[in-house]
């Protein structure tokens, strides 16, 4: 049986278009990726960005999983640094109560926008110990109980709806804290390809059923992957210097909306280092690209991000994909 495929959605907002716009594709794309047979749809959270809605991640979940039927829907993740857990609990538990056993805590340490944006959203630490802590009171506040285990607090909504949760990373430090917490490991090597291997290696090393976190019994890890499917290879290798200029505007410090693809030839950025993990091209040069990743991680899942300008052009690859693979 072919590994499980789920999509991060970073819910992006091509030149011309807007916000509201960008939302309602990825709804329309969250239909689809229900109906074709991918896993999970998660949304990812950032800030401070011209480029992408991705903010207000429960709410996203909360209309996606009301737009579906089948798929997971959840959060790639929450950047915990910016919350405050027991708001955490409370939104995810009456994401469970709306939509049932379909929701997925994803949990992050990074703030997913720059230093002084994330100084505005502050609202827990981001230390190794106190995001463990949160873990271990989220998983109270979702118990049967609905009660942190680490001060007297209770939360009603949330009580015994045992939302899993996962924790993501890009490094091996993100994949010993989840190692050792017992939980699902989500690793960012769609854009930070540099430790992919020291990183698993380590989190099922480090992984543990004895922690009082532990969730599950055995290691279990979702691997991201930059994806585009078209009809032909040079297609898909065309509409893939969408993502190619945007990583040229981050390294370049300029602020635009998505740009629509143009010649690789003379594409910017798509050299970077940062866009290594990829499957890019005709179904079968993808599906190509997509096993011979899933060989070398051994991942358990693999979650794929697709950014294109027209929308049309990611439902087209998302259908494409899923044609052929599952």
């Amino acid at each position: 049986m072919a590994v499980p495929l789920s999509i991060l959605d970073l819910v992006s907002i091509p030149e011309g278009s807007t916000a509201r716009e960008g939302i309602a594709a990825s709804m329309s794309a969250a239909r689809l990726a229900d109906d074709a047979g991918y896993a999970r749809l998660w949304f990812a959270e950032h800030h401070n960005t011209v480029n992408l809605a991705a903010s207000a991640t429960a709410l996203l979940i909360s209309q996606a999983a009301s737009v579906t039927e089948r798929i997971r829907v959840g959060s790639g993740g929450v950047m915990l640094p910016n919350h405050a857990p027991l708001m955490v609990a409370e939104q995810y538990g009456t994401l469970a109560n709306l939509h049932g056993d379909r929701i997925d805590l994803g949990l992050g340490r990074a703030p997913g926008t720059d230093m002084m944006t994330a100084q505005a959203l502050s609202r827990s630490s981001a230390e190794p110990q106190a995001f463990a802590q949160s873990i271990y009171d989220l998983q109270g506040w979702f118990s049967s109980e609905g009660q942190a285990r680490s001060v007297p607090i209770a939360s009603a909504v949330s009580a015994g709806t045992e939302v899993p949760l996962w924790v993501l990373g890009s490094t091996v430090n993100g994949a010993s804290i989840a190692g050792q917490l017992g939980l699902p490991f989500s690793l960012a090597s769609h854009f930070a390809p540099d430790q992919i291997d020291d990183a698993i290696a380590v989190y099922r090393d480090s992984f543990s059923t004895e922690a009082p976190t532990a969730q599950i019994d055995e290691p279990y890890v979702m691997a991201g992957i930059n994806v585009m499917v078209a009809d032909s290879d040079a297609e898909a290798e065309r509409e893939f210097t969408t993502l190619g200029q945007m990583f040229a505007d981050l390294s370049g410090g300029q602020r635009r909306k998505l740009q629509p693809p143009v010649d690789p030839a003379t594409a910017p950025g798509l050299d970077n280092p940062m866009l290594r993990i990829k499957a890019v091209g005709s179904p079968a040069t993808a599906v190509r690209q997509l096993e011979e990743f899933a060989a070398r991680t051994g991942a358990d899942e693999l979650i794929t991000v697709t950014y294109a300008f027209d929308p049309a052009v990611r439902e087209r690859s998302l259908q494409l994909l899923a044609e052929h693979w599952f």
